[in-house]
């Protein structure tokens, strides 16, 4: 009987572990994402305390003092305003831990708190039955993971930390990480590997949705480096709400800032009634919008954010459904292996020649000359190299036929024949090794401009 019962325990916890790792669809995660409507963004971390989002990175530990925190107050908040998530900065890019890590000793259990604030932040945000997600940087300047600095060690600390937050803290329904990619932290998807990264997440926890706020990087029309296209609003970033196609979030802070200042108390925050608006055209345009709520230095929200939470719960009831959207197909993770390669390519218009195709900026554009014909573009990768995706941008939608081919040991081979009438044209396809890749235009509505041609070998 002993030996029985150990039998059905055994396999009543692998079929559970089974049905942990399932994996979801990518296309019912976006959905589930959308569904979600509006959140709130939690930005408390250091620069809480130093009247700047971007402190000293050699600041103390001491200085991190909340002496009256209360997660369930936030909670509560973002229940008043009929939200439907939270999601909190673990670490920003002055790089302290406001979690129990192991990974460095920069974190809140070497502060006068010794408190894990982020299993404080999800223990209140489940029981006020709120949904949880975690904001990560990848940008760190205390732990010198910045530009020109990077080691093996430093993407060692950043798996090893994404693995507890993962691993710690229950169900994460999204990863938000920021600092990457982006012109002002120039930490680029080769320095600290995207795909890596990617893979990890979704090998922990296969239905968290992950997010890179630099978005704005890439075309709208395409889901590159991340599972939902994201806007950063308070930096400029819009939305284009009347022809959005992908599933996405849109952020902004209720008070002047992202982190708490000491004039946020007498300083009038958002008006509800125009966040009330915002929300209401993002989410018809297919966008979940999260509102940053920043505590002050005791770890509270201050009145008049928790009053206008209050009012806007009361404008915004969150009741019409999400608009349902078409499969994205999986986001581009696997490094660009075009990108500043050799490039040749037929007659070009004046100044606007072929290096323009693979210069990783996607509003800069190859232009062919008016008088060729076909327009072909060519890019050498300079030996033999695998892959199995390529990516052809345009600035707006006007290649209407193509074909694609590969230079291996001297020969070019056929790969791909494309009709797509998108922007953005992904194909994927079986390994192949080559050491050239060329894209022959067959039919375009007008003056041929390619903006970015890119080449992956993604792992599968």
């Amino acid at each position: 009987m002993k030996k029985l019962l150990t039998a059905i325990l055994l396999l009543i916890t692998t079929a559970f572990h089974t049905s942990a790792q399932t994996k979801t669809d990518l296309s019912a995660l976006q959905q589930r994402f959308v569904d979600l409507k509006f959140g709130m963004f939690i930005h408390f971390n250091m620069p809480t305390y130093w009247d700047a989002d971007w402190p000293d990175p050699e600041a103390s530990p001491s200085l991190f003092n909340p002496k009256k925190l209360n997660a369930d107050q936030w909670a509560k908040a973002a229940k008043s305003a009929n939200m439907t998530y939270g999601c909190l900065t673990t670490k920003h890019h002055s790089g302290f831990c406001i979690w129990d890590t192991k990974t460095t000793d920069y974190n809140v259990m070497n502060s006068p708190l010794k408190r894990d604030v982020v299993k404080e932040y999800v223990d209140a945000f489940r029981k006020n039955g709120l949904k949880v997600m975690l904001y990560y940087s990848i940008l760190d300047t205390h732990h010198r993971l910045r530009p020109n600095s990077i080691t093996p060690k430093h993407f060692e600390m950043v798996k090893a930390q994404l693995t507890e937050l993962l691993t710690k803290y229950g169900k994460i329904e999204a990863l938000i990480i920021d600092g990457w990619d982006a012109p002002w932290s120039r930490i680029s998807y080769d320095d600290i590997p995207f795909e890596d990264v990617y893979r990890l997440v979704k090998s922990i926890q296969p239905d968290c949705v992950l997010m890179d706020l630099n978005g704005a990087k890439y075309p709208a029309e395409g889901l590159f480096y991340s599972d939902i296209k994201t806007y950063e609003m308070g930096a400029g970033q819009r939305l284009d709400k009347g022809n959005n196609i992908m599933p996405s979030l849109a952020c902004l802070p209720l008070q002047s800032s992202w982190f708490w200042k000491t004039n946020f108390p007498t300083t009038a925050v958002k008006e509800p009634a125009k966040m009330v608006n915002e929300l209401t055209t993002l989410n018809n345009a297919g966008c979940n919008y999260i509102l940053n709520v920043a505590p002050n230095r005791d770890g509270l929200f201050d009145d008049n954010a928790i009053a206008a939470l209050k009012e806007i719960g009361k404008q915004w009831k969150g009741d019409a459904a999400a608009p349902k959207l078409a499969p994205t197909g999986e986001p581009i993770i696997s490094t660009n292996l075009a990108k500043h390669k050799p490039t040749n390519s037929s007659w070009s218009e004046d100044m606007n020649i072929m290096d323009f195709a693979n210069d990783d900026d996607f509003t800069t554009s190859w232009t062919s000359s008016n008088t060729v014909k076909t327009p072909w573009l060519e890019v050498d990768l300079g030996r033999d190299t695998q892959f199995n995706t390529i990516a052809l941008t345009e600035p707006k939608s006007n290649i209407s036929n193509y074909h694609i081919e590969y230079l291996q040991n001297g020969t070019w081979k056929p790969l791909v024949t494309g009709d797509v009438a998108k922007r953005v044209k992904v194909h994927r396809f079986n390994t192949v090794w080559g050491n050239k890749v060329r894209i022959t235009i067959d039919k375009a509505e007008s003056q041929v401009n390619i903006a970015e041609l890119g080449i992956y070998n993604e792992k599968k």
